[in-house]
C-alpha cells in the first residue's frame, strides 16, 4: 500500500470528528463515539493492531480521562464555591472597577492571567479557570470559552514550566541519531532545547503579537449587540500594548533563563503593567464595551450555568475574595519548581498500573496529588473559613459541580481512548510493520511538499497537539521526525524543531478533550462543535503565519513560499481592517438579524 492512500487512511480517524463536530455541529459525545468506530477499523484492519494492543490503550485512555476529569471537577467545585460565598460578586465587582468595558476585562482575564495559570500548570488549566471567571463577571458562556481557548496558543510552548520543552522535545530526541547529530557537532542535548526554546519564543512574540486583538475583535464580532469586528479593532492600541507587556518579558525570560519560566514571568509582569495602566486609563477606550442585555441574548450562546446574580449573603472584601486564587497559582508554582522539592514527592504518589494486559510501554497511573485538580480542591477547602462558608453552602457547591461533571464525562472518556489507539499503533503494537498512524500521516506529508516544509511543520505540530491532547506529546511524536526532516532538505534543525513546537501550542486550541473540558465549566456539553467553528480563525492564523515565518528563518527573504503566504496573509489583514472602517462609518440599524451566525 502507497505512502499516499496509508497517509489518508490515517487522517481518517481526524476528519471524520472534524466533519461530524465542525461541520454537522454534532456534540463531542457523539462525535467521538463514530471516530472511536473508526479507529479501531483501521488500526484493526489496516494497521494489523492486536486487539489486546487496543484493549490496553482504552485502557490507558480511560487513565488520563480520569485526570482530566479531576481537573475538570476542581474548578467547576472552585467557581460554584466562589459563587455560593459571594466571593464571585466581589471579583466581578472588582473588575468592573478596573475596567467596564468587557474587551478590556477579556485581555486581563484571559490573556494575561490565563498566561499566568499557563505557565505555572498548563495541561488545559487556563481555559478551565478563565472561562468560569469570565462567565461569573456576566459574559455569555460560549463568549467565556472561546475567549480561554485562544488564548491557548503562545503560552503553551512553556506551560508547566516548560514541560513542552524539556519534556516533550526532549523525549523526543533524546538516545536517537538526532541527538547523536547533536553531539557530533559538539553540542550537548541541553544547549540544543535552549536554541529550539529561544526560536520558538521568538516565532511565538511575533505570531502572538495579534492574539488579543483577534480575540477582541471575533468576541465583538460573535456576541456583541452590533456582530462588528470594528468593535474589537477600535481596542487595537491597548490590545497591542497588552500583547506586548506579557510577549517582552516573556521573549527576554527565554533568552536569559530557557524555556521553564517565560509564560510564568510573561504572564505575571504582563498582569502588573496592564491592571496598573488601566487603573490610570492609559489607552482606555472612551465609550465602555458591552453585551446586549441578556434577555436580547442568543438561546445558544448560554448554557446549564449561569452566573447569580442574586445579592450575596456577604460582602467580601476584594483580596479575600481573591484568596483562593492566590493559593492556587501560589501552591502551582511551588509544587512545579523542581528545586524546592515538593514536585517529587507529590509526583511520587502515582498509582500505576504498568503494561496494562502485558502490552509493553502501555501504562496508567493517577498522579493525585500532583495534578492540577488537587490544587483546585486545595483553593477550594482554603475558600471555606476565608469566607466563613456554611454547610448548606458548601454542601451546594459540591452538587452543582457533581452535576456538570457528570455531563462532560462521557466525551472525554471516549475521546482519550480514541487518541491513544491512534498513537498506539506502530509496529511494537502491531503484526505489521507500518510506523503509528501520527508518524505515517506526517511522512505522507513532507514526501509532498520537499523543501516548503518549514511551512508545513507547524501543521504536523498542530495535528499531533489535536490528536494526542497536548503539546508535550505532540512533540514526544514528532520532534525525531522533524529533526530528520529537517536533515534530509538540508535545512537548519532549530527552527523546524522550533516550528513543530509552536504548532503544537497553536494545536491546543481545538484539542477536542481541552474544548470539552472548557465548555464544561461554564455549561456548555454538547455545544463543542459551535466552540471550534470559531475557535479554528485564530488556529488557522496561527498556524499559517508560524509556518510562512518559519520558512522565511530557514530559506530567508525571496520570492518564495514564505514571502507570499506572508503578504497573502497581509492583504487579508487589509481587507478585514477596511471592512472594519467601512462598518464604523455604516449607520447601526435598529433591529439585527441576529440569526445570521446560528
Amino acid at each position: 500500500m502507497n505512502l499516499a492512500l496509508l497517509s489518508l487512511l490515517a487522517a481518517m480517524p481526524i476528519l471524520v470528528i472534524g466533519v461530524l463536530l465542525v461541520g454537522f455541529r454534532w456534540s463531542a459525545r457523539n462525535g467521538m463515539a463514530v471516530g472511536f468506530v473508526v479507529v479501531i477499523v483501521i488500526a484493526w484492519g489496516v494497521w494489523d493492531v492486536e486487539p489486546i494492543a487496543i484493549a490496553a490503550s482504552v485502557v490507558e485512555g480511560l487513565g488520563i480521562s480520569l485526570d482530566i476529569l479531576y481537573i475538570v471537577f476542581g474548578a467547576l467545585l472552585l467557581l460554584a464555591t466562589l459563587t455560593a460565598s459571594g466571593a464571585m460578586a466581589s471579583i466581578r465587582a472588582a473588575f468592573t472597577r478596573v475596567s467596564p468595558d468587557r474587551r478590556v476585562q477579556a485581555v486581563i482575564i484571559a490573556w494575561l492571567f490565563g498566561s499566568f495559570i499557563e505557565g505555572a500548570s498548563g495541561f488545559g488549566t487556563p481555559a478551565a479557570v478563565a472561562a468560569p471567571l469570565l462567565l461569573a463577571l456576566g459574559f455569555p458562556a460560549m463568549a467565556a470559552v472561546m475567549c480561554g481557548l485562544i488564548i491557548q496558543s503562545t503560552p503553551v510552548t512553556f506551560g508547566a514550566l516548560g514541560t513542552p520543552i524539556i519534556i516533550g522535545v526532549n523525549a523526543g530526541l533524546e538516545g536517537t541519531a538526532a541527538e547523536a547529530a547533536i553531539t557530533a557537532d559538539g553540542g550537548t542535548l541541553a544547549g540544543y532545547l535552549g536554541e529550539v526554546a529561544l526560536a520558538a519564543a521568538t516565532v511565538h512574540g511575533i505570531v502572538g503579537l495579534l492574539i488579543p486583538l483577534f480575540m477582541v475583535s471575533l468576541l465583538t464580532r460573535f456576541f456583541g449587540p452590533n456582530k462588528r469586528f470594528s468593535d474589537g479593532f477600535a481596542i487595537w492600541p491597548f490590545a497591542l500594548f497588552a500583547a506586548a507587556a506579557m510577549i517582552v518579558p516573556y521573549w527576554l525570560t527565554a533568552w536569559l533563563l530557557g524555556p521553564e519560566f517565560p509564560s510564568l514571568f510573561g504572564g505575571l509582569i504582563g498582569l502588573a503593567i496592564v491592571i496598573t495602566a488601566t487603573r490610570k486609563g492609559f489607552l482606555q477606550p472612551k465609550e465602555p464595551w458591552d453585551f446586549a442585555p441578556r434577555k436580547d441574548w442568543l438561546s445558544d450562546w448560554m448554557g446549564s450555568l449561569e452566573p447569580d446574580q442574586a445579592a450575596p449573603r456577604q460582602v467580601i472584601g476584594t483580596a479575600r475574595a481573591w484568596a483562593p486564587y492566590g493559593v492556587l497559582a501560589a501552591i502551582l508554582v511551588i509544587t512545579r519548581i523542581p528545586e524546592i522539592g515538593l514536585q517529587s514527592v507529590l509526583q511520587g504518589v502515582n498509582p500505576t498500573w504498568s503494561n496494562i494486559f502485558g502490552v509493553e510501554g502501555v501504562n496508567a497511573g493517577f498522579q493525585f496529588l500532583y495534578l492540577p485538580g488537587f490544587v483546585f480542591l486545595v483553593a477550594v477547602l482554603a475558600s471555606y473559613p476565608l469566607h466563613r462558608m456554611k454547610g448548606s453552602e458548601i454542601a451546594a457547591s459540591w452538587k452543582t459541580a457533581g452535576k456538570q461533571i457528570v455531563k462532560a464525562a462521557p466525551a472525554i472518556l471516549i475521546a482519550v481512548p480514541l487518541v491513544r489507539i491512534f498513537i498506539n499503533s506502530g509496529a511494537e503494537f502491531s503484526t505489521g510493520d507500518l510506523a503509528s498512524m501520527p508518524l505515517t500521516l506526517a511522512e505522507g506529508a513532507a514526501a509532498a511538499t520537499g523543501t516548503a516544509w518549514p511551512a508545513i511543520a507547524t501543521f504536523v505540530g498542530g495535528l499531533g497537539a489535536f490528536a494526542a491532547g497536548s503539546n508535550t506529546i505532540s512533540n514526544i511524536m514528532f520532534a525525531q521526525f522533524q529533526f530528520a526532516t529537517a536533515e534530509g532538505i538540508g535545512a537548519s534543525t532549530v527552527p523546524i524543531v522550533a516550528a513543530q513546537a509552536v504548532g503544537g501550542a497553536a494545536g491546543n486550541m481545538l484539542t477536542v478533550h481541552n474544548v470539552v473540558a472548557a465548555a464544561a465549566t461554564v455549561g456548555l456539553v454538547g455545544r463543542e462543535g459551535d466552540l471550534m467553528r470559531k475557535v479554528a480563525i485564530p488556529c488557522l492564523y496561527y498556524l499559517f503565519t508560524a509556518g510562512f515565518i518559519s520558512y522565511l528563518i530557514v530559506w530567508g527573504p525571496g520570492l518564495n513560499v514564505g514571502t507570499i503566504g506572508l503578504a497573502l496573509l497581509a492583504i487579508l489583514a487589509l481587507a478585514v481592517i477596511l471592512k472594519a472602517r467601512q462598518e464604523r462609518r455604516e449607520p447601526l440599524p435598529s433591529h439585527r438579524d441576529t440569526d445570521a451566525d446560528h
